[in-house]
C-alpha cells in the first residue's frame, strides 16, 4: 500500500489487462491516517493509548455502578475516544497489508500492531461486563437523567443485549487475549494463503493471482472461461487439506465459544450484532429460498437459450451475453458515469462522492499480492473512509464502483454521529451501496437507446441481483448446514464439498452442469472465514433498497432528505425506526416480496422480448 513517503514499495503488475484502456488508475494515499510506520504521530498515538488504556481501568474498573448520570457520560466519552485512536492506528495498518498482503513487513506490521493493541485494550474488557451488570431500573434511571448520555443509549442497548451471553471477568480477558492466536491467525493464514497462489490457466503465458482467474469467468469466449474455471478448481483442489483445516479449526472454536456463552444457535452472535429479529431473516431465507424456481432457475433457463446452449456449466453462470458489448470502460468514463447518476439523485450525493476520486480515497489497480475482491473502510470518524477495488473495465466493475462509492457517501454522513455510533449493522450497511448501484442501473436503462442494449442491461441488472440475492441466501444456507453438521464432529474435505454442492444444486437450478473441481469452490469465499453468516447482510440489503427505491420512483415526497437522513443516522437507530418514514417495515412478512417481486419483474420483461 502506497503512501507518498514510500512510493517505491508498490508491486505493479506487468501485465495490463485492458492494453492501456483503462487509463491512470488512483491508488490510496494514507497521509490522512499517518505517514509511515515511523511516523513520529503513530509512536505519539501508541504511547497515549498505552497511558489511557490503564487510567481508564484504575479510574473505572469495579466502579461503574456508582457513576452518576455525568460522570458515565464522562466515561463513555474516553471510552469512545480510546477505541477511535485503536481504529486509526488498526484502519491504517489494515489498509497498508491489503494493498500487498504477501509483503512479509506489512504483514509483521499489522500483526504487531494487534498484538500491541491487544495489549493494551484487556484492561478495558471489565467495561461492558460492568455495564451489563448494572440493573435495568438503574440503567433507565441514568440515561433518562441526561440528554447527552441518553443519545449513546443505541449502543448501549446493543452492548447489554449480551448480557445473557456473558461469562465471567477473567474468562472474558483470556478470550480478549486469545484472539490473536485464534480467529484472527487462522483468517490472516487464509488471506496470506489466497493471495500468493497462483493459477496456471491454458493459454496464459504466465501464471494469475486469483482475482485475474476469477475474471476469466466473465470472459465472452468460452473457452478462456472454461480455462479459467478449470485452473481455479485444480489449485482449490490441491490446497484443499488447509482450506478445510481453517474452515474446521473456526466453525470449531466458534462453537466452543457459543457453547459457553449458551448461544442457542451459532447465527445468534451475527443477529444480535446486526440489531435484526432472527425471525426477520428466517423469513428473509424462506421467502427467498421459496422463490428460485421464478427467479435463478427461470433466468438461466433464459441465459442457456441466449447462449445457444442445451446445458450451462458453471463457467457460463456469469458469461456476458452474446449480444453485449464487450469493450473495456475506462476509468474515466466510469467515474463520470457513477457521478452522473448520483447528481441526478441528488447534487449532495455526487459532492460527496466526488473526493474519493481527487484525495487519494480509493486504490484501484490490479496488483500483485493485492486482497482480491473491493471494500469501502469507514476507517474513523475524524479521517475518511477509503475505497479498495481491483478495476479492470468490466461493466460489472462500474456496478461494483458505484456500490463501493455508496458505501463510502454512507460513511461520511454517518461519520456526524461519533465513533461509537456511526458504525451501522451489516444489514443497513449495504443500503447506500445497493441503492448507488440501482441509480447508476436506471441512469442507464432510461438511456438505452434500442431494445437490445436495454435487454442486455436489465439481464446483467437480474444477475447482479440473483448473485446479491439469491446466491448469498445459498451461501447463508451453506454456512448453517456446514456448522451444524460440525457440530457433530470434524468434517472431511468432501462432506464440506457435498454441503456446497447441495445448496448449489438447489439454488442455481436444473440448466446447470458441474464440472469436476466446483465441489471445492466454497474454499475461496473470504466472508466464511472472515465473518460467519455476514453474507445474508447483501440479500437484506438488497430486499430493502428495492423496496425503498419502489417508495422512489413512486414519487414518495421528500424521499430525497428522508433518504440522507436515514444514512445520516448510522447506527443511531434500527430498521423499524429508520424505514418507518418510507412507510415500510422488515418485520412484515409480505416485505421480501416487494424485492423478490422487482427481480421477477424485470425476468418477466427479458421473457417479453423473446416474444
Amino acid at each position: 500500500m502506497r503512501t507518498r513517503s514510500q512510493p517505491t514499495t508498490i508491486l505493479r503488475d506487468s501485465r495490463d489487462p485492458a492494453g492501456g484502456a483503462l487509463g491512470d488508475l488512483p491508488e490510496w494515499n494514507l497521509d490522512d491516517l499517518y505517514t509511515g510506520q515511523d511516523a513520529p504521530e503513530l509512536a505519539r498515538d501508541l504511547d497515549w493509548l498505552e497511558g489511557e488504556c490503564a487510567a481508564f481501568a484504575a479510574d473505572y474498573e469495579g466502579k461503574l455502578d456508582t457513576l452518576d448520570a455525568d460522570a458515565m457520560l464522562a466515561c463513555i466519552r474516553r471510552w469512545e475516544k480510546i477505541g477511535e485512536v485503536e481504529g486509526r492506528i488498526m484502519s491504517y495498518a489494515g489498509l497498508r497489508y491489503y494493498q500487498n498482503t504477501v509483503d512479509a513487513e506489512r504483514a509483521k506490521f499489522m500483526s504487531d500492531m494487534q498484538a500491541t493493541l491487544t495489549d493494551h485494550s484487556t484492561q478495558l474488557v471489565f467495561f461492558s461486563l460492568e455495564l451489563n451488570r448494572i440493573s435495568d431500573d438503574r440503567y433507565a434511571a441514568l440515561v433518562s437523567a441526561s440528554d447527552d448520555l441518553a443519545r449513546y443509549k443505541p449502543v448501549l442497548d446493543r452492548m447489554r443485549k449480551m448480557k445473557p451471553y456473558q461469562l465471567s471477568d477473567e474468562l472474558e480477558k483470556f478470550l480478549h487475549d486469545q484472539s490473536v492466536v485464534g480467529a484472527a491467525a487462522w483468517n490472516r493464514l487464509f488471506d496470506e494463503t489466497m493471495a500468493a497462489l497462483e493459477f496456471d490457466v491454458e493459454g496464459e503465458d504466465d501464471p494469475l493471482p486469483l482475482e485475474a482467474t476469477l475474471n476469466l469467468l466473465t470472459d465472452a469466449d468460452r473457452k478462456r472461461r472454461e480455462a479459467g474455471a478449470r485452473a481455479l478448481g485444480t489449485v482449490f483442489v490441491k490446497n484443499l487439506p488447509l482450506f478445510a483445516r481453517i474452515t474446521n479449526t473456526l466453525a470449531k472454536e466458534k462453537q466452543v465459544e457459543d457453547k459457553w456463552r449458551k448461544m442457542p444457535t451459532p447465527q445468534t452472535g451475527r443477529h444480535l450484532s446486526n440489531d435484526v429479529e432472527p425471525e426477520v431473516v428466517e423469513a428473509l431465507r424462506d421467502a427467498v429460498v421459496a422463490a428460485y424456481p421464478k427467479l435463478s432457475h427461470r433466468y438461466y433457463a433464459l441465459k442457456a437459450k441466449w447462449l445457444g446452449l442445451d446445458r450451462l456449466q458453471v463457467w457460463d453462470r456469469n458469461a456476458p451475453l452474446p449480444m453485449a458489448d464487450d469493450r473495456t470502460v475506462g476509468w474515466d468514463e466510469a467515474r463520470q458515469t457513477v457521478l452522473d447518476a448520483y447528481a441526478g439523485f441528488d447534487p449532495r450525493m455526487a459532492e460527496l462522492a466526488e473526493p474519493f476520486f481527487d484525495k487519494g480515497w480509493i486504490d484501484a489497480p490490479v496488483k500483485p499480492g493485492k486482497a482480491p475482491g473491493a471494500f469501502a473502510h469507514p476507517t474513523v470518524t475524524t479521517v475518511h473512509p477509503y475505497v479498495m477495488l481491483n478495476y479492470l473495465g468490466k461493466p460489472r466493475d462500474v456496478m461494483t464502483l458505484a456500490h463501493e462509492l455508496g458505501h463510502g457517501v454512507h460513511q461520511v454522513l454517518a461519520a456526524g454521529q461519533g465513533e461509537l455510533l456511526s458504525g451501522t449493522p451489516l444489514t443497513l450497511a449495504e443500503t447506500a451501496s445497493v441503492f448507488g448501484e440501482m441509480l447508476t442501473f436506471q441512469k442507464l436503462l432510461d438511456a438505452a437507446p434500442d431494445a437490445r442494449t436495454r435487454k442486455v442491461l436489465l439481464a446483467g441488472k437480474v444477475e447482479d441481483m440473483i448473485n446479491t440475492v439469491v446466491r448469498q441466501i445459498a451461501f447463508y444456507d451453506f454456512e448453517c448446514r456446514l456448522h451444524a453438521a460440525r457440530a457433530e464432529g470434524e468434517l472431511t474435505p468432501d462432506q464440506i464439498n457435498a454441503i456446497w454442492m447441495g445448496v448449489q444444486e438447489e439454488s442455481l437450478g436444473p440448466v446447470f452442469d458441474y464440472m469436476d473441481g466446483y465441489e471445492t469452490f466454497w474454499s475461496y469465499i473470504p466472508h466464511f472465514i472472515h465473518s460467519p453468516f455476514y453474507v445474508y447482510a447483501y440479500a437484506f440489503g438488497d430486499g430493502l433498497v428495492n423496496a425503498l427505491y419502489a417508495v422512489y420512483r413512486d414519487g414518495d415526497a421528500g424521499f430525497e432528505q428522508k433518504y440522507f437522513d436515514l444514512l445520516a443516522a448510522g447506527g443511531s437507530k434500527n430498521h423499524k425506526e429508520l424505514l418507518a418514514p418510507f412507510g415500510l417495515d422488515a418485520t412484515d412478512p409480505a416485505f421480501w416480496d416487494k424485492g423478490l417481486d422487482m427481480i421477477s419483474g424485470m425476468i418477466d420483461e427479458l421473457e417479453a422480448m423473446e416474444d
